[in-house]
């Protein structure tokens, strides 16, 4: 969509500003060699110079209160995906939509809710529409686009998530609500205290669903799904389509119009990529060094594990930059807290997990940095393209250690396009050739294979030594038979109880001058001849005989 400046939603794409004066990355000596040339919907709304727009948002057959909400946002063109999935859903047909975080995917549904529902009004407890997201700050994002584009209608709409209150949430439910934006979790939890009925929803949708199956809300959604009427619109978006979410979309959705509107190997032309390749100890300082770049205004760094984001965000908090830290851990409170202060500006640098940033969507992001290369070829897709937006140049940065090479392969054919190397000033550049040198503060060892300290767990021989005299034992009263002894090493088995040696004559000594006094009483034996006969009448079996034994 063509636009002025909005406020950032997903919808959102900014009119193209005055480029900022090129200026090269301070640490960098050597400019990358090669673009990245892959053509990318994602990050790239506006349509072609050269090329007229298909339509216009008054194509779509939108009411007029909607049209002037999306006019004042500044809003001429739908994007690709709008365009195809806005007369649809219109139409009431579900939707399977296949498109990435930056697409206008949030209004393409966001706009034909409203339509539909603007015509009848909501009852107590039993909302007309549901929004599954994964994470809370998708949930707000949602929300956002529901009050800028229905400011002109008279609909309401509900937040259930986790970190608020549940009292203040069933009190808004029961005036009746349009739409509910929900998390999986928090909604069940709220169905089964008996503050929320579905039986009145008419349209579900289900967003970002390959991030709800790897946070493990699938069983959840199930559930959800089976407490709504058979009879509802279903719409499906993800931003990529492995089988098992084929799976979910067939179970879930009937003939639904599928919309693919880019390609999982996007990649924005207005994106300046770099690829540095250091040791593991030098990664942080390369770092820093690509953080000082005059030209940044503010950045995202993306690590693989939790545990890293907070490691090298408390890193850079000690060399001095502004920065905060987002992942799943952290409670619900801090994260809100956390993304406000980066969205205005007070936090320069945001250190994060790939789920955690999900759905953030900051306008002007001028730099991403991959401190660890993805697993994923296509979530490295996902990671640039949140900067180079709108026709804005973009700076993404990725670091790797000559391990990282097959990571770094699958991304380069995925693109379809080689990353180019960066040279900073100060840095050791490592290349892929140096993988047999292990990192610092790590050694790697192939299998079977013995270093020069030697293997763990290894031990060398050690030197001879003359034994020790043993202390002279006293004699046995009664040495025991020899015979018997050998006889018991031979066999090879461990020593029993009857095979003990035969106590010391003399006093016992174990515990020093005093004897407990339990082990002083008389021991209690009963003799089989002490008991009484059996009777004539009564016969004693093996059994009773032996407990009397005993």
């Amino acid at each position: 969509m063509s636009a002025a400046p909005a406020p950032a939603t997903e919808a959102t794409v900014a009119e193209k500003a005055p480029e900022p004066e090129k200026a090269a990355v301070t640490p960098v000596a050597e400019a990358p060699a090669e673009p990245v040339t892959a053509e990318s919907a994602e990050a790239k709304a506006e349509p072609e110079k050269d090329a007229e727009p298909k339509a216009t948002f008054a194509d779509l057959e939108l009411s007029e209160p909607l049209l002037r909400a999306v006019t004042e946002m500044g809003y001429t063109h739908p994007t690709p995906i709008q365009e195809q999935a806005i007369p649809a859903i219109l139409m009431a047909k579900d939707v399977l939509g296949v498109a990435q975080t930056g697409t206008g995917k949030t209004a393409s549904f966001t706009l034909p809710m409203l339509e539909i529902l603007s015509g009848s009004r909501a009852r107590a407890r039993m909302p007309r529409s549901l929004i599954l997201e994964p994470t809370r700050e998708l949930a707000l994002q949602v929300a956002e686009n529901f009050v800028n584009y229905g400011k002109h209608l008279k609909l309401t709409h509900a937040l259930l998530i986790g970190g608020e209150s549940m009292a203040d949430q069933k009190e808004v439910l029961n005036r009746g609500v349009d739409v509910l934006i929900a998390t999986p979790g928090r909604l069940l939890d709220l169905f089964e205290r008996g503050g929320l009925l579905l039986t009145q929803t008419r349209i579900l949708v289900i967003d970002e669903a390959d991030r709800m199956l790897d946070m493990g809300f699938i069983p959840d959604i199930e559930k959800i799904v089976s407490l709504l009427p058979a009879n509802r619109q279903t719409l499906f978006f993800s931003a990529t389509m492995a089988p098992a979410i084929r799976q979910l979309a067939d179970a879930f959705l009937r003939s639904p119009k599928e919309i693919t509107v880019s390609r999982a190997s996007s990649v924005a032309t207005t994106i300046t990529a770099g690829l540095v390749i250091v040791d593991e100890g030098n990664k942080r300082d390369t770092l820093r060094k690509l953080l000082r770049d005059p030209t940044m205004q503010n950045a995202i760094v993306f690590c693989n594990r939790k545990r890293d984001v907070d490691v090298l965000m408390q890193s850079l908090q000690k060399h001095g930059f502004s920065v905060g830290a987002l992942h799943g851990d952290l409670p619900q409170s801090v994260r809100f807290s956390t993304l406000e202060k980066f969205k205005n500006g007070e936090l320069k640098i945001l250190v994060c997990s790939d789920v955690a940033a999900r759905g953030i969507d900051i306008g002007g992001l001028s730099h991403v940095f991959n401190f660890d290369l993805p697993f994923h070829a296509e979530d490295y897709v996902h990671r640039i393209g949140r900067t180079g937006r709108a026709g804005k140049e973009g700076h993404a940065y990725s670091l790797a250690t000559p391990y990282d090479k097959n990571l770094a392969e699958a991304i380069e054919t995925l693109t379809g396009n080689k990353i180019p190397r960066l040279t900073i000033d100060g840095i050791e550049q490592l290349d892929w050739s140096d993988e047999k040198r292990p990192p610092q503060g790590r050694r790697r060892e192939k299998p079977g294979s013995k270093s020069q300290h030697g293997t763990r767990g290894e031990k060398t021989a050690p030197a001879p030594q003359q034994p020790k005299a043993a202390a002279p034992k006293p004699a046995p009263a009664a040495p025991a038979p020899q015979p018997a002894q050998e006889s018991r090493r031979s066999t090879g088995r461990l020593p029993r109880r009857d095979d003990a040696p035969p106590m010391p004559a003399g006093d016992v000594v174990g515990f020093g001058h005093t004897i407990p006094a339990f082990m002083q009483l008389p021991r209690r034996m009963t003799n089989l001849a002490d008991l009484p006969a059996p009777t004539t009448d009564v016969s004693v079996s093996e059994e009773e005989a032996a407990k009397h034994s005993t």
